[in-house]
């Protein structure tokens, strides 16, 4: 690496000094972070039943009682990379019936929509070292309604809304404690921590609070290099022994009061009716304080779980503030409190702040919230994910034999996953683990902060310890074979041109590495999904989960397949990534020149199996609707168009790159129509292929599925307001399907699919699938990039109506800028005040301690924009982060 210009440059903001220290490996800065999960429980990884249910087997009531395998949770906690030494805030009110030390939500089976998170916690600031933290936590003064969130919820059904904790009425009259948690690293391994809390109600109210600090059991599984670990009081010092690959480490706290100790051991009394083998059990706090159970703590004051117990009564308005430190031993001589500790808090909120600035300078006061709470939720959501596949599998020493038909399972197949590693989440509580497609879009929203990370990202799921061997990447936990959208080029490229644009950077390192690993990847898709040979790509699952009218996973039951036409336009759009990449490389080394060829080739071949009959007889693009649609192919070999318009016949617009004409020049293979003149020749429809393929406009070829006709008719529906453009963004399914269904029937299945803008009423892929309607960030992302490089070729010789049948007549750069604007609009108060993603919330909408506060939901209504599904998603809905940073340089788009 050549030295980075932020370790001599003065004006340089310290966060940035701080992250090339970390990336040169000069400290770790990485070490502590923001990582501990949020639920580990209901988890495949933590399932060992016999029936492989793991929302059961391990259900929320358990989590306060069992150890778990491999990992831990918390409330807006952290960890070390390692997740070996936990840190997290538990809460009483004195009412509750469980001592509050994560955020609970219903498990999948017991949502009308799936799993639901309930607590409400925000990730207001972050920065890419965790040198300064920041979480908000609602926290109740009545009894939290566990009982009754269950019941309501498991009695609507899924044409109803979700029952949320606000509809209970337990925030009326602001009977609420506001939490913030705090945290400033003064080194590496020296992190400040400061709880403030607000008494929000017109009462006093009395809290309890448990800072706790523990270990993780990495001893009870019977393994000779792991050896019991535990904590002691030294004066009125907390101090751990020496941890494995972190050494010791001390925690003070400046508020007095008592330490109580238990032990990190599954309470086998409680959850099995069997004696404990241990005297102090996890949920030992909750048993001593809820339950007035004496024995629960260890007298001795020692343990693998402590915590310091605060009790206070706060009078309405009243801020209460409790100051830690927690560091390594060996920096714990000098004063851990005083003038010095609220210094360095203020000078790490500032430095996060002038970060922030020279990241995106000169935003608007409201996209600047937006933009910081959407790369703080980003940051918060990276957590500690462990998982080896083949100790699950195989059991560990200490414990039962797992069941042996998980070796006969999808699961079993992947014996070679061992996952240890900081890992984005595309929802830190309601999908605490790995999803591929979703990565790729977080590592694109980490590149504008924090390229190193995003790199990492992009990469980490084609390691060697996470691949199958036959080069497949696991899609997530619940399904590590499905297929997902292959994007993993696109990402990788983006975050390159991002760096290298925002850091003058061009790690060609990076991208020649990342290559290696796609061409395996490239050809276990070839040999994978396109099962008959024509080129046509099924797929199945395609990220798209339920937006076909069949389950597209699967055969009809009379042998009937689908030929999924995005399946074939995602491949096509990886083969011009790919080709890309090898453009890029070339540059400098001449010998990825017959990569290019070879890209160029797949393409061409891709782009004519989507648009002529060929040797199938039949096209995915309809003429009649001008419109690319599924087509179900029958055993007899006759066929018919699935014509619901939606997404899958939009991702054909990905596929699209251009190339000037010194690339050509300087790879002759671009030039399509000259260097595949003998394609062209043999083929049945040269006429076709000549008029569309390889284009020239402005010294400039265009490569694309979509032919410059096929483009305006297809822009037609996209923005037509009664079909796919919203206030908000495009939908994933035209409207047109909300007044009229579309019906078909094929032998004896017979399905409807109807426009659906919020939560789906179809029970299809668990009930946690919603693509019939609603606006998703990442697709609408996808798109008005694709717009951008029909607009960078076509300039202002291709406008369209904007919306449709208005009169107003854009380009498609200009387009692309409305949909940004639209996007962002999601977020933004508008000119009532309303933000539209908080729905007809009046507390949401209205109280200036509420209002200003960003969730980031998974996808949103499609008529009115309220934000739906999980509401920590700042993987991918982060995107809007990106979106603000090009508004930002292009303010005032027409239109």
């Amino acid at each position: 690496m050549p030295p980075d210009p932020a370790f001599t440059n003065t004006s340089t903001p310290s966060e940035l000094r701080r992250i090339a220290e970390r990336d040169y490996e000069q400290k770790p800065w990485a070490l502590w972070g923001s990582y501990l999960p949020e639920r580990q429980w209901g988890t495949v990884r933590e399932d060992y039943s016999a029936d492989g249910d793991a929302w059961r087997s391990f259900p929320h009531d358990h989590a306060r009682s069992r150890t778990y395998r491999w990992g831990e949770d918390g409330l807006l906690g952290i960890c070390d990379e390692q997740c070996r030494l936990c840190f997290s805030l538990a809460l009483w009110n004195g009412q509750d019936p469980i001592l509050k030390e994560r955020p609970f939500g219903l498990g999948n089976p017991e949502g009308n929509h799936g799993e639901d998170i309930k607590d409400y916690y925000y990730h207001l600031a972050n920065t890419p070292t965790h040198s300064f933290m920041r979480g908000l936590y609602k926290y109740p003064q009545a009894a939290f309604p566990y009982e009754q969130l269950v019941e309501e919820n498991s009695r609507r059904g899924r044409d109803q809304d979700e029952y949320e904790l606000v509809d209970t009425g337990i925030f009326d009259q602001g009977r609420y404690f506001d939490v913030w948690i705090e945290y400033a690293k003064a080194s590496p391994t020296d992190l400040l921590i400061r709880i403030k809390v607000v008494n929000r109600g017109s009462d006093p109210a009395p809290l309890t609070l448990l800072p706790t600090l523990w270990l993780r059991n990495t001893w009870g599984w019977g393994y000779p290099d792991e050896s019991p670990q535990s904590m002691q009081l030294e004066g009125d010092r907390l101090v751990t022994g020496d941890i494995p690959h972190l050494g010791a480490y001390v925690m003070e706290c400046e508020q007095p009061g008592p330490w109580l100790f238990t032990d990190n051991e599954t309470n086998q009394q409680r959850l099995y009716g069997q004696a404990n083998p241990t005297p102090y059990q996890k949920d030992g706090f909750h048993r001593y304080l809820i339950e007035g159970e004496s024995g629960a703590i260890n007298p001795s004051q020692c343990g693998s779980k402590a915590a310091r117990q605060l009790q206070h009564t706060l009078q309405p308005g009243e801020e209460w503030q409790v100051n830690l430190r927690l560091r390594s031993a060996d920096q714990a001589s000098h004063s851990a409190f005083g003038h010095a500790f609220a210094d360095l808090f203020a000078e790490r909120e500032a430095e996060w702040s002038s970060f922030m600035d020279h990241t995106v300078p000169n935003l608007p006061a409201d996209d600047r919230l937006i933009h910081n709470s959407a790369v703080a939720g980003l940051l918060w959501c990276k957590k500690y994910y462990g998982w080896s596949v083949l100790r699950w599998l195989e059991g560990d020493p200490t414990k039962p034999t797992p069941p042996a038909n998980r070796w006969h399972t999808e699961t079993g197949q992947w014996s070679r996953l061992h996952a240890h590693d900081v890992i984005s989440m595309p929802d830190a509580w309601e999908y605490p683990y790995f999803c591929q497609w979703d990565l790729m879009f977080h590592a694109v929203s980490f590149a504008i902060v924090d390229p190193e990370t995003a790199k990492q990202q992009c990469t980490l799921l084609r390691s060697p310890h996470y691949t199958a061997p036959n080069a497949q990447t696991p899609a997530y936990e619940w399904a590590l074979s499905d297929p997902n959208p292959p994007i993993g080029a696109w990402s990788a490229l983006r975050v390159f041109q991002i760096e290298r644009k925002h850091y003058d950077r061009a790690d060609l390192g990076f991208l020649r590495s990342v290559l290696r690993k796609l061409l395996l990847e490239y050809g276990w898709w070839a040999n994978r999904n396109d099962r008959s040979g024509d080129n046509v790509f099924e797929g199945g699952f395609l990220g798209l989960d339920n937006i076909g009218v069949f389950d597209r996973r699967f055969p009809l039951a009379d042998g009937s397949r689908i030929e999924q036409c995005d399946g074939t336009a995602w491949m096509a759009t990886l083969s011009l990534n790919l080709l890309t990449i090898a453009v890029e490389l070339s540059v400098e080394e001449p010998e990825y020149a017959d990569l290019c060829e070879r890209f160029v080739h797949d393409f061409v071949q891709l782009a004519i199996t989507l648009n002529t009959p060929g040797q199938r007889g039949y096209v995915n693009w309809d003429e009649q609707d001008g419109f690319y649609y599924d087509v179900i192919k029958r055993p007899d070999g006759s066929t018919d168009y699935l014509r619901t318009r939606s997404l899958t016949g939009l991702i054909p617009l990905l596929a699209v790159a251009s190339f000037d004409v010194e690339t050509v020049s300087r790879l002759p293979a671009l030039d399509v129509l000259k260097s595949m003149s003998w394609f062209v020749h043999e083929r049945t429809t040269p006429t076709w292929l000549a008029t569309n393929l390889g284009q020239w406009r402005d010294d400039r070829i265009l490569f694309t599925l979509v032919p410059e006709d096929r483009l305006r008719r297809i822009c037609e529906r996209l923005f037509d307001e009664d079909e796919f453009l919203s206030p908000y963004g495009l939908r994933a399914l035209s409207k047109v399907y909300g007044d009229q269904p579309y019906h078909f029937t094929e032998g004896g299945d017979h399905e409807m699919l109807a426009y659906s803008p919020g939560d789906s009423p179809v029970a299809m892929f668990g009930g946690n699938s919603n693509w019939r309607g609603p606006i998703w960030m990442p697709t609408n992302f996808l798109i008005i990039e694709s717009l951008q490089k029909f607009a960078h070729f076509y300039g202002d010789s291709f406008k369209v109506e904007f919306p449709t049948r208005s009169g107003n007549w854009l380009n498609l750069w200009d387009v692309s800028l409305q949909l940004e604007h639209r996007l962002v609009n999601l977020f933004r108060r508008d000119a009532s005040g309303r933000r539209p993603f908080n729905g007809d919330v009046p507390l949401f909408q209205n109280d200036p301690h509420w209002r200003d506060l960003i969730q980031f939901n998974e996808y949103f209504h499609g008529d009115n924009g309220r934000g739906i599904g999980a509401s920590h998603q700042t993987g991918w809905t982060a995107m809007v982060a990106k979106m603000i940073n090009q508004l930002n340089c292009y303010p005032n788009p027409t239109g």
